[in-house]
């Protein structure tokens, strides 16, 4: 077996897990009704993959062969399953479906259809008979393809402990027999807000991945804003959804300037501003100002007017921070949390002055609320910088580059360490 067909089948393996997975794993879950069951069939279809594909070449349409192939998988189990009337039914949805289902798993659905399978995947992930906490990271898990590792950092929270939500949210879907659909208009309203804080999530992962040996994974953050347009084509005017698909807009048309010619972070002060996108950030503004005036503002709202504030300057130096930092005391009262309220500590240093940024700081640090999170330290040595103490500022670099599990982050944090001691 050759080295560079082994590296082919590889890389298509991979194309397809990010970009199809999710298409893929939907057909499967609503066709047998089992989650355990459609990501086992999905797991044996790409490890056989990983088997064949070497040797008897990439087939034309990769993701076409994981589907069908997972299909078969699902087909035997279900033959062997003890319950009667569950087995009858999956092996039925599984013949009813069209054999071009199969071929082309991305076309299952058209991209602007409301019932998108992905969509009911993410509704039944999101049913109010699971926790929040629950809801968003089996959303996380199954939509987006997280891996719990990722999903603990999302949460702040230990992996064994993520593991085991995961476990039990799969377990009560099955025995609740939670039913695989976009939930009747009548329940969308009081559906949404746990939908919302799962896109929400897989945009800033993808934006800045955890672990991943990039800084942006585009296919997350593509996810997460195509997925919200569903959902605002569903919930026309409803200012949280309009909110966040702005949020997500006015972030993601910087992209393009977030990283260098070899893949380093470029922070946004430095940034070409002449690369961001202004069809991206206009239609953002636009989705912001007409969330603003429906009412009084959630999160997503001023989330995405801070967003607003920091692509209107013209220069870094022509920043409105002390807008940002009240905007963000805003956020604070409507939306408490240890990670706002640092957003809001760097606002207001950069605003007032860096002594009154890092009282704040100082404070959220000793309250242990953030133990780990590498933004804490690399916030307090930003400001430190700024008020000229280089001292505590290194070491404040070296803590946040210990806790910093992103390899690009951590490079920026390396090289910014080196200029400030060289």
């Amino acid at each position: 077996m050759a080295a560079g067909e082994q590296a082919r089948a590889r890389e298509a393996l991979e194309l397809v897990f990010r970009r199809e997975r999710s298409q893929i794993l939907a057909v499967l879950i609503r066709l047998t009704g089992d989650f355990a069951l459609a990501e086992d069939a999905l797991q044996e279809a790409f490890a056989e993959a990983l088997r064949r594909w070497p040797r008897d070449g990439v087939p034309s349409r990769p993701g076409g062969w994981i589907t069908t192939t997972a299909r078969r998988r699902a087909i035997d189990v279900v033959r062997r399953a003890r319950t009667f009337r569950r087995r009858a039914e999956a092996l039925a949805r599984l013949a009813a479906e069209p054999a071009t289902a199969f071929q082309e798993p991305v076309a299952v659905a058209g991209e602007d259809a409301a019932w998108d399978d992905r969509l009911r995947l993410l509704f039944t992930c999101c049913h109010p008979s699971l926790s929040m906490e629950s809801q968003v990271a089996l959303t996380l898990r199954m939509v987006a393809g997280l891996t719990t590792r990722e999903i603990a950092r999302a949460f702040l929270a230990a992996e064994a402990a993520m593991a085991q939500r995961l476990v039990r949210a799969k377990h009560k879907i099955r025995a609740a027999e939670i039913p695989f659909r976009v939930p009747p208009a009548v329940e969308l309203p009081e559906r949404v807000d746990a939908v919302l804080a799962v896109l929400y999530l897989v945009f800033n992962e993808g934006y800045t991945s955890t672990s991943d040996a990039a800084l942006v994974r585009d296919d997350l953050c593509a996810e997460a804003v195509r997925l919200c347009r569903l959902l605002n084509q569903l919930l026309p005017s409803q200012a949280a959804v309009e909110g966040l698909l702005a949020l997500m807009l006015l972030h993601r048309a910087r992209s393009r300037a977030r990283t260098g010619p070899a893949g380093e972070l470029i922070t946004l002060e430095r940034q070409d501003r002449a690369l961001w996108n202004p069809d991206m950030i206009e239609e953002g503004r636009v989705l912001v100002e007409g969330a603003l005036r429906r009412g009084r503002a959630g999160p997503y709202q001023i989330q995405a007017a801070i967003a607003a504030l920091h692509v209107e300057a013209e220069s870094a130096a022509q920043t409105d921070w002390p807008q940002i930092a009240a905007l963000y005391a805003l956020l604070l009262r409507r939306q408490p949390g240890p990670v706002v309220a640092l957003n809001h500590a760097v606002a207001v240093g950069m605003a007032a002055g860096p002594a009154e940024g890092l009282a704040l700081i100082d404070g959220l640090d000793a309250g242990g609320d953030l133990q780990g999170y590498h933004l804490l330290p690399a916030a307090r040595a930003e400001l430190l910088v700024r008020q000229g103490d280089v001292a505590d500022a290194a070491q404040s670099y070296r803590r946040a580059i210990a806790e910093c599990l992103n390899p690009v982050e951590r490079a920026h944090l390396e090289k910014r360490l080196g200029e400030l001691i060289g």
